[in-house]
Order: C-alpha cells, then sequence, then structure tokens
C-alpha cells in the first residue's frame, strides 16, 4: 500500500463519490467542445465557404468514425497507463485541438483537427467506465454511470446555450479558444489528485474500502492482462443487442447535437440565438433522464435481486415511450412546444442510457473496458452515419414531389420519423438480450 495513504478510520468516507465528480467535470468538458460546432454551424460555413456537404462531413464521419475506430485501441492504451494519466492526456489532447480548429480556414485541416478531437475523445470514457467499474460496487455502478451521462448531456446543453450568446460578443475562434483552457485546467489538477487504486487513494478509510470491494472482484485485485478474447466477443448474441441498442441510440441522439439548431432554424423559422436556447432543452432532458434512470435501474435492481427488469424492462418500455412521443411532435406547429414533446420523447430515451453502460459492466467479466470500447465504437458508426446521411435524405426527398408531399412539404419530417423509427429499433435489441452471466457464456466460439 502506498505510503502517502492517509490513516483509515471506520467512518465511512466519500471518497469515491469525489472520483465521480472529477469524471463527470471530465464528460462535461467534452460535450462542451464537441458539440460547439453544431450551434454556430451556419456562421462557419458562411465564413469558411463551406458547403452543407462538407460541414456534414466534419460534423459526422470526421468526428464519430475516428472516435469509433480508436475505441479500443485508445481503451487499451488508457488501460495499459491507467486513468491517472491517461485521462490528462486525453484532456488536454481535445482541448489543444479545439483551440487550433477555431484558428485555420482549411477545409482539409479543419477535417483533420476534427479528427484529432474524435481521437483523443475516444478513450476517455471506456477508461472512465473502468474507474467507475472498480470503484463502485455492483448495486451503485448504474447510479454512477447515470452521472456520467447526465454530464455529458449537461455539457452539450451548457454549450448550446452559451455559444449562441458568446459568439456575439466574440467571433467564434475566440469562443473555441476559450474552450479549451477549462480541459487544459482539469487536466492538470486530476492528475495531481487521483490515484488509480482505491486503497492507494488518499483520504479513503476502511469503511468505504470495505464497501467499494464487496461483491466487486475488480476492485478486491488489481485486474491482470489477459488478452480479450475477440472471437467469443464478436460472436455473442448479447454483445450484438449491446452493441444494436446503442447504434441506435447514439445515431438518433446525435441528430441533437449537430443537425437539431438547424432543423428549428428552417423547419420552425426561428434565429439563431432561440434555437441555441431551446436546444438546450433536449440535453437538459438527457441530463435529468440519465440520472433518474440510474437511480431507478439501481433501486429496481436492490428491490428485485437481479439486473434483468432494471436494465432491461426499464430500457424496452422508455424506448417505446420515446418512439410514441417523438413522432407525436410531428402535430405540433409551434416551435417551443415541438422542443417540449420532442424533449420528452429524448428524455424517455435517456432512461435507457445508464442501463446501458452498467450492463457492459455486469457482463464484461475482467474484460469491461473491451466490452464498452466495442458497445461504443459501434454505437459511434452510427452517430457518424446519421449527420451525414441527413442532407441526403433531404435533398433526395426535396427532389421528389411525392415524396416531398408525404413529408408535409417538409423534409425535416422524414429526419424525425427516422429519429422515431431508431428508438423503437433499440428497444427491439433490449427485448431479445439475455442478460444471465456474461458476454462470453453465449459465444459461438468458446473463450479459450
Amino acid at each position: 500500500m502506498s505510503e502517502d495513504v492517509a490513516e483509515r478510520t471506520e467512518t465511512a468516507s466519500h471518497v469515491r463519490w469525489n472520483v465521480l465528480g472529477w469524471l463527470a467535470v471530465m464528460a462535461a468538458l467534452a460535450y462542451l467542445c464537441r458539440n460547439s460546432i453544431s450551434v454556430v454551424q451556419k456562421t462557419i460555413r458562411e465564413d469558411l465557404q463551406l458547403t452543407e456537404a462538407q460541414l456534414g462531413f466534419i460534423l459526422g464521419p470526421a468526428f464519430f468514425w475516428t472516435y469509433a475506430l480508436a475505441q479500443i485501441p485508445s481503451s487499451r492504451f488508457g488501460e495499459m497507463l491507467g486513468a491517472r494519466i491517461s485521462l490528462p492526456l486525453f484532456a488536454a489532447a481535445w482541448s489543444i485541438a479545439i483551440a487550433l480548429f477555431g484558428n485555420t480556414n482549411w477545409f482539409p485541416l479543419l477535417l483533420t483537427i476534427w479528427m484529432v478531437t474524435g481521437l483523443a475523445q475516444a478513450g476517455a470514457f471506456p477508461v472512465a467506465a473502468k474507474t467507475i467499474s472498480v470503484w463502485f460496487p455492483k448495486t451503485e455502478r448504474a447510479s454512477a454511470s447515470g452521472v456520467l451521462t447526465a454530464s455529458m448531456s449537461l455539457g452539450a446543453a451548457i454549450s448550446a446555450g452559451i455559444t449562441g450568446i458568446l459568439v456575439i460578443q466574440f467571433r467564434w475562434q475566440t469562443v473555441f479558444l476559450m474552450y479549451a483552457i477549462p480541459g487544459l485546467l482539469w487536466a492538470t489538477l486530476f492528475r495531481n489528485w487521483f490515484r488509480d487504486r482505491p486503497e492507494n487513494q488518499p483520504g479513503l478509510d476502511t469503511a468505504e474500502l470495505n464497501q467499494i470491494n464487496e461483491g466487486n472482484n475488480l476492485a478486491a485485485k488489481p485486474a491482470t492482462d489477459v488478452a480479450t478474447p475477440w472471437a467469443s466477443l464478436l460472436t455473442s448474441w448479447p454483445m450484438w443487442m449491446i452493441c444494436g441498442q446503442q447504434f441506435c441510440r447514439a445515431a438518433a441522439q446525435a441528430f441533437f447535437i449537430s443537425w437539431f439548431p438547424t432543423f428549428l432554424q428552417e423547419s420552425r423559422n426561428i434565429t439563431v440565438v432561440k434555437s441555441g436556447f431551446l436546444s438546450i432543452l433536449p440535453h437538459l432532458s438527457i441530463a435529468i433522464a440519465c440520472l433518474t434512470g440510474g437511480a431507478l435501474a439501481d433501486f429496481i435492481s436492490r428491490n428485485t435481486g437481479g439486473a434483468g427488469k432494471s436494465r432491461k424492462g426499464l430500457a424496452a418500455v422508455s424506448l417505446t415511450l420515446s418512439t410514441t412521443l417523438i413522432a407525436a411532435a410531428y402535430f405540433v406547429d409551434d416551435a417551443t412546444s415541438a422542443v417540449m414533446v420532442i424533449s420528452a420523447g429524448i428524455y424517455c430515451a435517456a432512461l435507457a442510457g445508464p442501463g446501458a453502460y452498467a450492463v457492459t459492466m455486469d457482463m464484461g467479466g475482467q474484460h469491461v473496458g473491451s466490452v464498452f470500447a466495442t458497445m461504443n465504437m459501434i454505437g459511434n458508426f452510427g452517430a457518424g452515419m446519421l449527420p451525414w446521411l441527413i442532407p441526403a435524405l433531404r435533398s433526395q426527398i426535396q427532389s421528389s414531389p411525392t415524396l416531398l408531399t408525404i413529408c408535409g412539404n417538409d423534409s425535416w419530417n422524414a429526419v424525425m420519423a427516422l429519429i422515431a423509427i431508431l428508438h423503437f429499433l433499440a428497444a427491439l435489441c433490449w427485448l431479445l438480450l439475455p442478460l444471465r452471466g456474461n458476454v462470453f457464456d453465449y459465444a459461438l466460439v468458446p473463450p479459450k
């Protein structure tokens, strides 16, 4: 045990929640940066003379597919270095990248910088998930995951709210430079405070250490460097369902951090500033849902003795409700009222988020990082696809009088229908997901 650990007492400390607080701030800062483009994307297009397709490629594949492809290698890199070193490195890298993005006007360089941003953020959340699995007992993982995912949406909401205001006072390039500062500060402070293992963390006492270790094999002993049985992982039916629900949910959610402000501006004829403020509501809905969904999932799990109802049941029901609400927004003309209905649907969909994170910890065994990274990788393929697909979908509809009539003379209605369908497909994946044992128990190729 490290010599810098303070003498432990029998009164339970709460250091694990401080750790979660640091992870939550990191998540918020990551989404503050990644969501900043969407609010001012029309301004960026006009200033840099970019086409809608070019910026759509930056918002979509350039970020999300780089982010997706880097999930597994960056997760492995992060696990090798440990969270104390890797998370500050990731935060510093994306902070520098957002500053550089605001100070160039050449499309290939913009594309490269935003790919670097995706690369830098790719390893942060698998490492954060692994940290939660080490620092929290199983009965608190959904709640902790809810706080982490809520912080992502909170960061996106803050970005949506303040970016529109700041660009009135400053150039958008200056705003992006300002957004780099908090991430660099977080990286420095976290590196100085955090320890990878609970037993090495100053201020954590014996009572809390016992709470963390209770029923938590990952916390009780350091993980060994065991190679992930990829053939088993990739032939596992539960893994396919976990990835399927993540693909659909992430693709749908990507709309709200890419084209949603433009949807409001063009479909409901409102200003950039008002669209920025209204864009806060879906993000706040996600944040609140993640907090309540995580707490509700853990409550159900503790009172039923299993994860089936708390993970599977809650997710399937909430995603079905989301499908209905988002479809209903078609019949609402007023911008504010429509956003309220859509936000209610997004709230329902987001209730499934903490369960998705927690199920990778429940079913990942000693390979939580790899299972989470695989799920997140597939999810981000979906997230990268949708912003790129939307301009093509709208163009196809606008070129066909028949399709345009079906869509009520507004191609954005087809986009919202697609969001509703994606949530319905995610609900089906949850219904087909078995939750006994771990993902490797169902593999067509048994692990060696």
